[in-house]
């Protein structure tokens, strides 16, 4: 039964982490997609004098996208912000880094990302309800999509967050040989 049980996590885990890789790199090309029009507004205000306000919203709308959908691919690459001072120490083991994993993933990481979705959700359904944009004149229109985002990039987040949780607790459980 429990093999059963670790083999239905394993293909969750599975599933979550090739849907993270993947928006991971497509967020990866965000990022070069916001380098280069940086660059066009940067050109265009101090070389031409000619800056636009959609341009610039689009600018930090693409940041925004890159933060929320790029932390689950983070998370996953074990690339995010850790306090390392137990962690890192040379007298754990790989079963002592997987308790602590499991623990902060369920008393940490999925309780916040639960508070974050439940309280954004009203907050994007109120914006797209209003069909909400910019206040500035020349401004983007469907700020709801970014807001959108917020309680989406957190439910990616927390569902790698479980991925991860699942291959440690495997890690953990005796296996059957």
């Amino acid at each position: 039964m429990s093999n059963i049980f670790f083999k239905m996590l394993n293909g969750i885990a599975q599933f979550v982490n090739k849907l993270n890789e993947s928006l991971g790199r497509l967020t990866a090309w965000l990022v070069v997609a916001m380098v280069g029009l940086t660059l066009y507004d940067v050109v265009m205000r101090y070389l031409f004098h000619n800056g636009s306000i959609a341009v610039q919203e689009l600018e930090w709308h693409l940041f925004g996208i890159i933060i929320l959908f790029g932390a689950g691919y983070t998370l996953k690459h074990g690339d995010h912000v850790r306090v390392d001072l137990i962690y890192s120490s040379a007298k754990l083991t790989d079963r002592h880094r997987a308790i602590i994993d499991v623990v902060g993933t369920f008393a940490f990481l999925i309780p916040f990302s639960a508070l974050v979705i439940w309280t954004s959700i009203p907050f994007a359904y109120e914006a797209y309800i209003h069909a909400e944009m910019s206040p500035d004149p020349g401004g983007l229109r469907y700020r709801w999509l970014l807001k959108g985002a917020v309680p989406l990039g957190f439910a990616l987040l927390a569902l790698q967050a479980l991925a991860n949780a699942f291959t440690a607790l495997a890690s953990l459980s005796p296996r059957d040989q």
